[in-house]
């Protein structure tokens, strides 16, 4: 069995200047440390007109407690870390390392001149659910704790926010629980200063949804939030209205049917308004409930089609984002088919009428079961997305089936393969690949040196705890290195 390895952060040093947004590739600082933001949302500092990114903290082994974490960027892509914004205090009431601090925005206030942190606090069960504040003269921090709120008298759960564009209000946005007396999501405007909730402008009514962001356009406002699946990812959906007090439209898949919206949960979008054109950016975590602070961000473009009053959300494994004039291109790549790549052992080339070809490579068990693509390199660090499916919800080995959108039966998360160029067992890839649904390919990315000329990219099974198995892989495309 190849044995699991990690690369030094000196290995990773390279990710951590990229230009290109990779969507659910481990991210990088620029000291090389892994991007460890969750759930977060972006603010603009007001002077420097700089990118500021907040999200949970999680540390290996933790799952609440961490605080807040802040980067700054100047291209949604490079970011540097500036540490804890919102540090836990021990034996706080609502910021202690025991407490839930989840899901944080910052919003600036015009009338108090300072940033304003909101998140959802909570204690270790869930049972108070209610709002958090903090307040920073510096968009960095550290930040202050002030108040935890119940909106309107109301409980709040997952939490989100918006600002209007047109007329410079704030909303909060969160789920109210999960008993039979809430299982709403509420629209509801922040006072002037930004301290309270004053007025709720609309109730999506027993809907059971949660994570919920919006989306404005000139002429629209598009919701998106996601079902009650835990961190099990699932379809997310859209509501359209042409005010925020509605009425909102029936709600509408914003991706592809089964593919969960590409393993990603909602949590946050963006408007760049550019020079030359306005983008949308759809922002999603890709949880991995066995490692939470491995859980990776996932940010996409929307298409926005106003005629049909829809919102998608569209895949690309790489693109490249001009923040300043607000034009994106997605990075055209060379694909490779398992159908011309080389089996070995039990893995072999199987009927699949979704697939590339009419096939795709299953069987693929640790280093005995291998498919191995030959490749042309560039001589530098390339992006390599490997595009399988992985049917575990569906049932794995003696454990009952899942089902898609729904917490009920067992299922694997993702299988995890190795993956060796040209042989080099000494620095073995780690890749993840989440759980998909019958026909149904998604990718995983992953950052590998090729050298200039033919390659080889072997891809074996490592152990998730249940077998020795890799996904199905019907295709690998290998990207330019970042000129």
């Amino acid at each position: 069995m190849v044995a699991l390895r990690f690369f030094t952060l000196a290995a990773l040093a390279t990710c951590a200047t990229a230009k290109w947004i990779v969507p659910g590739a481990r991210w990088f600082d620029t000291e090389g440390n892994i991007f460890n933001a969750h759930a977060g949302g972006l603010c603009v500092d007001q002077d420097s007109g700089k990118f500021y990114w907040f999200g949970e903290y999680k540390s290996e082994g933790q799952v609440e407690g961490g605080g807040v974490s802040v980067y700054s960027s100047d291209d949604l892509a490079t970011w540097k870390s500036h540490g804890i914004a919102l540090e836990p205090v021990e034996g706080h009431e609502w910021i202690s390392p025991q407490n839930v601090i989840q899901r944080p925005k910052v919003i600036y206030s015009e009338e108090t001149g300072k940033y304003h942190m909101w998140w959802h606090a909570d204690d270790a069960k869930y049972t108070k659910l209610v709002q958090g504040l903090a307040t920073s003269d510096d968009i960095a921090g550290p930040y202050t704790f002030q108040d935890a709120i119940a909106p309107l008298g109301n409980w709040s759960q997952d939490f989100g926010a918006f600002t209007d564009y047109k007329d410079g209000k704030s909303y909060a946005l969160y789920s109210n629980g999960d008993s039979k007396l809430g299982r709403d999501v509420y629209v509801s405007r922040f006072n002037d200063n930004l301290t309270d909730v004053e007025e709720t402008i609309f109730r999506f009514n027993k809907f059971d949804l949660e994570a919920p962001t919006i989306v404005q356009t000139d002429k629209s406002y598009y919701a998106l939030m996601s079902h009650k699946t835990g961190y099990r990812p699932n379809n997310v959906v859209g509501f359209r209205a042409d005010s925020l007090s509605g009425p909102w439209s029936q709600p509408f898949f914003v991706s592809p049917a089964y593919t969960r919206t590409f393993s990603t949960q909602s949590g946050f979008s963006w408007r760049i308004k550019g020079t030359k054109k306005t983008t949308h950016l759809y922002m999603g975590d890709q949880w991995d409930s066995v490692s939470l602070w491995e859980s990776r961000n996932v940010w996409l473009p929307l298409e926005i089609d106003e005629n049909e009053g829809s919102i998608e959300v569209l895949w690309h494994d790489v693109y490249d984002l001009n923040v300043k004039t607000g034009e994106w291109k997605a990075i055209t790549g060379k694909t490779y088919y398992s159908k011309n790549a080389k089996t070995k052992g039990d893995a072999y080339l199987q009927e699949a009428n979704f697939g590339s070809n009419n096939v795709i490579a299953t069987g693929i068990y640790g280093n005995d079961s291998t498919i191995t693509f030959d490749v042309t390199g560039q001589g530098k660090d390339q992006w390599v997305s490997f595009y399988h499916q992985n049917t575990d919800d569906m049932g794995y080995g003696d454990q009952p089936a899942g089902s898609p959108d729904r917490i009920g039966g067992a299922w694997q998360l993702r299988r995890i393969s190795s993956v060796v160029v040209n042989g080099d067992t000494d620095n073995v890839h780690t890749l993840y690949q989440r759980d998909t649904h019958k026909g149904i390919i998604i990718s995983s990315p992953l950052l590998l040196a090729l050298k200039k000329g033919k390659n080889t990219i072997t891809i074996g099974g490592l152990s998730n705890g249940v077998d020795y198995k890799g996904a199905d892989l019907d295709r690998i495309v290998v990207y330019p290195p970042e000129s």
